[in-house]
């Protein structure tokens, strides 16, 4: 009798991964994590892109058989940090780019009941991409490498995802970017975080998509703008003090209570450390951006003569918006009429004055634009004022 040829690793894994008992699928997650890590140790290991779309046919099926959503939570979480066993960045890569094509290929067959375990796993997925970009120091060219990467997979006009993942993708990014580097990121590196938004916003001919890229990443930005200008208010304030304390102390700089004070790159630590949910307007962490700059790269690639009308109509509001933040921080830290009105109507009605003080958002304040600027945008709308 001829021996059965030994299918290879993993397939082994995969059919392990996807089998109908939870035991035998748990030791099969763990002995996954195991492999990965002693085969990207060898000098000439590494997984070809075929072998990883098996492994991720196996995790896909091992989360579709995992009920209870504790459950669910763990193994989505397991999932999510084998990107960490990988050793080389180019393997991490790999191993998400087969992840979103394994998503983008299953998503049409997923049931509803279903949906809401693999909503979390993009999630955890995305948040652990972001935590290894963390690990390595934010460096600008793994940054470029990721971006590229989701851009390809997701939000490309030529990408095979299904509107379901670039909506829920479009919804989380912005919220787990805030959640992973908040704390470190830069306003710089933040732009550079946005940018492939910025183009895709211009040139795709999809309106589903440039809704949600206006709203789920340019207007949380604005939407978000009170509290990250209020944050850095009180970095500053927290800088001077501490800076004013050891001036007055000389030598007695043991008596004035220590701050640390950053690099005024993400969020005030004394609201972030409260626990979520505590207050009605809690939104957690928020980035920093330079809403000029900002404003400056969305006008770049809408001005192009190839973007679509509604695509130029929609940026130009948004501009607008980012116009009125940015003279706010550099003149009185307020926002001018125009916004005042925009954020008054958003669900929350009061806002922290970067005094502290909770008033209502209605104070007009002196409105101007820079004349290049507004010249072309009123060319394509009107801006009507009272």
């Amino acid at each position: 009798m001829v021996p059965r040829a030994q299918l290879p690793p993993e397939i082994q894994l995969a059919q392990r991964l996807a089998g109908n008992e939870q035991v035998t699928r748990d030791r099969a997650v763990k002995r996954l994590r195991k492999y990965i890590v002693a085969r990207t140790q060898l000098a000439a290991g590494g997984f070809t892109h075929d072998e990883l779309l098996k492994v991720w046919k196996g995790l896909f099926y091992c989360m579709w058989m995992q009920d209870k959503p504790l459950l669910q939570e763990e193994l989505g979480r397991t999932i999510s940090q084998l990107i960490h066993a990988f050793q080389t960045t180019e393997a991490q890569h790999l191993f998400l780019q087969t992840f979103w094509q394994t998503m983008n290929r299953e998503w049409t067959g997923i049931d509803r009941l279903r949906l809401d375990k693999f909503y979390m796993l993009m999630r955890m997925v995305l948040n652990e991409s972001l935590k290894a970009l963390k690990t390595q120091g934010w460096e600008e060219r793994q940054i470029e490498q990721l971006l590229e990467l989701l851009t390809t997979e997701i939000l490309h006009p030529d990408s095979q995802a299904p509107s379901g993942v670039k909506s829920h993708f479009l919804e989380i990014f912005l919220e787990e970017l805030s959640k992973v580097g908040a704390a470190e990121l830069t306003a710089e590196q933040n732009l550079k975080f946005i940018e492939p938004f910025c183009t895709i916003a211009a040139r795709t001919p999809d309106s589903l998509v440039l809704h949600n890229i206006t709203r789920g990443i340019f207007e949380a930005i604005v939407e978000q703008a009170p509290f990250a200008i209020e944050d850095l208010m009180n970095e500053l304030d927290a800088q001077e003090e501490d800076e004013d304390g050891k001036s007055e102390d000389g030598d007695l700089e043991w008596d004035v209570p220590s701050k640390e004070s950053g690099s005024l790159r993400g969020a005030a630590p004394n609201r972030h450390e409260e626990p979520p949910g505590d207050g009605e307007d809690s939104v957690g962490p928020v980035l920093q951006f330079d809403y000029e700059a900002m404003a400056s790269r969305l006008f770049a690639v809408a001005s192009q003569q190839g973007t679509p009308s509604q695509n130029r109509k929609r940026l130009y509001k948004v501009i607008r918006k980012l116009q009125d933040l940015a003279e706010a921080c550099c003149a009185d830290r307020r926002p001018t009429s125009k916004l005042w009105e925009e954020v008054s109507r958003w669900p929350w009605s009061q806002r922290l004055e970067p005094s502290g003080e909770v008033r209502k958002l209605s104070e007009p304040v002196c409105e101007s634009r820079p004349p290049s600027l507004a010249t072309t945008l009123n060319r394509e709308e009107s801006c009507a004022r009272p």
